[in-house]
C-alpha cells in the first residue's frame, strides 16, 4: 500500500540545515577522509515525512557557498520542497563533523561504534533567522496552506533572532494547522542565555499541539524525567510524546495514556533516532493512525535510524511498516528490527 500524497506541502518544518562529514574511524586527527552527509533536526525530519508520503517543505537559510548548494541538492533529490529557503550572501552554511569511534584504546580514540559531534555553527546563516523569513512571500504562502509545522529546541536555542522566530510562529493563528515541537535540548547552544532557556522552552511546549520530549532532557531543564509529572507539569499540548531511558515512550493524546515499548535491535549508530521517531509519528498522525500505531510508527523509523549510517533515516517500504505497526501487543513485544522482518 503507498500513502497517498497531496498537490501541496502538508508539512513544513523549521530550522537549520548543516553539512556533515563524517571521519574515518579511530582519533579524529588520524582520519584522512571524511565522508560528506546532511544533517539538522528539522531537515531530518523532512525526509521521514517524506518517505511516508506526506509532501513537506523545509525552511531554513543557507549559505551562498558549496555546501548549502549541496544542502538544497539533497533535500531536494529526497522529495523536499525547497523553494523558500534563504541563500544568504554574508553567512556559512553550518557544519558539523562527526567523529566516530574504533575501540583502538588510543587515548584520543572513542569506544567502537561510539560517535561525538564536533559543530562549527556560530554566526552560521540559519542563525539570522527571524520573524522576516516567516513574511517572506515564499514562505507565507507555505505556512498558510499546510497541516502541520514542526521545529525544535534548537532552532529557538540558536539566536536571539531565531527565538523571535520561533516565537512568532506560536503566535501564528492555528486555522486547523498543528504546531509541532521537539525539546532538543542542547545546553552549548544556549550559552549566554542559559538562564532563560527552561522560560523560553517551556512557553514553547505549552504553545504547541504536538510534543516531543527526552525524559533526560527535560529532567535537565524541567527538573523530572517523570512521564505522568511532566504531563501534570505541560496539560496544555494535545500530544505529548515522553522518550525514556527504558526504551519505552509514553504517549498521551487528550485524556488518553499508552506505553509502547521499543524493538530490540542492534545498535550501529544512535545520531537522528530522535528525529526520526517524531518523522514517523508526525506521518501516522497526519494519517489518522490511532494513538498506539502513531507511537509505532515513530518506534519503526527510529529503528531505521539506529540500524543505518547517516543522520538521516532510510525507511523500509511504506506498506511494511504498516504491516509490522499492525501487528498484535504479543508480537509487537517480541518484535527484532533487522533486515529479515523489513526486506519483505
Amino acid at each position: 500500500m503507498t500513502w497517498p500524497t497531496s498537490t501541496r506541502s502538508r508539512a513544513v518544518t523549521v530550522g537549520e540545515g548543516l553539512a556533515v562529514l563524517v571521519a574515518q574511524p579511530g582519533p579524529l586527527e588520524e582520519s584522512e577522509i571524511f565522508e560528506r552527509t546532511a544533517g539538522g533536526a528539522e531537515a531530518n525530519v523532512a525526509t521521514v515525512l517524506r518517505q511516508l508520503g506526506v509532501d513537506t517543505a523545509w525552511l531554513s537559510r543557507v549559505g551562498d557557498d558549496g555546501f548549502g548548494r549541496y544542502l538544497l541538492a539533497h533535500l531536494a533529490e529526497r522529495g523536499v520542497d525547497v523553494s523558500a529557503v534563504v541563500t544568504d550572501p554574508g553567512r556559512p552554511t553550518a557544519v558539523y563533523v562527526k567523529e566516530r569511534g574504533s575501540g583502538s584504546g588510543k587515548a584520543t580514540d572513542l569506544a567502537d561504534r561510539a560517535s561525538r559531534m564536533l559543530y562549527y555553527r556560530t554566526g552560521s546563516a540559519a542563525s539570522a533567522l527571524s520573524p522576516a523569513d516567516l513574511a517572506a512571500p515564499a514562505a507565507a504562502r507555505l505556512l498558510a496552506e499546510c497541516e502541520l509545522i514542526h521545529f525544535t529546541g534548537i532552532t529557538t536555542a540558536l539566536s536571539e533572532s531565531a527565538t523571535a522566530l520561533t516565537e512568532a510562529l506560536l503566535a501564528l493563528p492555528r486555522d486547523g494547522r498543528l504546531l509541532s515541537f521537539d525539546l532538543n535540548f542542547r545546553p552549548a547552544l544556549w550559552a549566554g542565555r542559559v538562564g532563560l532557556a527552561a522560560d523560553v522552552l517551556a512557553r514553547h511546549v505549552r504553545g504547541c499541539d504536538v510534543v516531543f520530549l527526552g525524559a533526560d532532557e527535560a529532567g535537565a531543564v524541567f527538573g523530572t524525567d517523570d512521564a505522568d509529572e511532566l504531563r501534570a507539569l505541560f496539560p496544555e499540548p494535545a500530544h505529548l510524546i515522553v522518550k525514556n531511558d527504558a526504551h519505552t515512550v509514553t504517549g498521551f493524546a487528550g485524556a488518553q495514556r499508552v506505553e509502547v515499548p521499543a524493538l530490540g535491535l542492534e545498535i550501529t549508530e544512535r545520531i537522528g533516532a530522535g528525529d526520526a521517531f517524531a518523522g514517523g509519528y508526525l506521518a501516522a498522525l497526519l494519517h489518522g493512525r490511532p494513538l498506539v500505531q502513531r507511537l509505532r510508527f515513530g518506534h519503526l523509523c527510529a529503528a531505521a535510524a539506529l540500524t543505518g549510517t547517516g543522520d538521516g533515516a532510510v525507511l523500509p517500504a511504506p506498506a511494511i511498516l504498516e504491516r509490522l505497526a499492525s501487528v498484535d501487543e504479543n508480537a509487537w513485544a517480541q518484535l527484532y528490527y533487522n533486515e529479515q522482518n523489513v526486506a519483505s
